[in-house]
């Protein structure tokens, strides 16, 4: 299950070595005087570009706990000279199939999320200027592990959610609706219901936040 804190690195990307990590400062904002992108600039921007790329069920996977809405849960950036863990994954569907891409080439969040955001962007050019076949095969290369044994894939929130799979399933869900649903299907999934566990709480948790995130709530 693909979390958006703590970081799930996807697995058979390589690491940058802390030591090998650069400062990112041709993404200054604003020109060489301007600030790095910070991690809701990073967020944003990347957001943004998944959304016009098409995707859906984006999970921002990083070392930084954030609330509902995104934002940092301490309320404040963090400082790149204090993380341990800048780097970042971006898993998501893509026409039906789930794709993943990390970075961590970069010592803030911001810094990597903003160099994902232009690597997306430089592909949906292809599509732009009549190559969206090659597009489509520049993204093959992101499409992500099978689940190792044992372990179950993410499902999207619907899913969990009781919605059903298809798309007019979840057509008119909303904020209220969503809580709704939580409130009830919380009960029999709590780690103290007789069908009830710990991984089934936590995705259930993890879907309404999704769904709230994704209906604007």
């Amino acid at each position: 299950m693909t979390e958006t804190y703590p970081l799930r690195w996807p697995d058979g990307w390589p690491r940058t070595a802390a030591d090998k990590r650069s400062r990112g400062t041709q993404f200054r904002r604003g020109g060489y005087s301007g600030s790095l992108p910070t991690f809701s600039f990073g967020r944003d921007g990347v957001l943004d570009e998944l959304k016009r790329l098409g995707a859906t069920n984006v999970v921002i996977s990083s070392s930084i706990d954030v609330r509902v809405d995104g934002v940092p849960r301490a309320g404040v950036e963090p400082d790149r000279h204090t993380m341990k863990e800048p780097g970042v994954a971006l898993y998501f569907t893509l026409k039906g199939r789930a794709m993943v891409m990390a970075q961590d080439g970069y010592d803030s969040p911001g810094v990597n999320l903003r160099s994902l955001t232009l690597a997306i962007d430089a592909m949906r050019s292809l599509e732009r200027h009549g190559g969206g076949t090659m597009m489509q095969r520049a993204f093959d290369g992101f499409a992500a592990l099978p689940a190792p044994d044992g372990v179950r894939p993410k499902r999207p929130w619907w899913i969990v959610l009781n919605y059903g799979e298809g798309d007019e399933a979840r057509a008119d869900a909303s904020v209220e609706e969503v809580e709704a649903r939580y409130r009830t299907l919380s009960k029999k999934r709590h780690p103290d219901a007789d069908e009830g566990s710990v991984e089934a709480f936590q995705e259930l948790q993890n879907a309404r936040d999704e769904a709230v995130q994704a209906l604007g709530g």
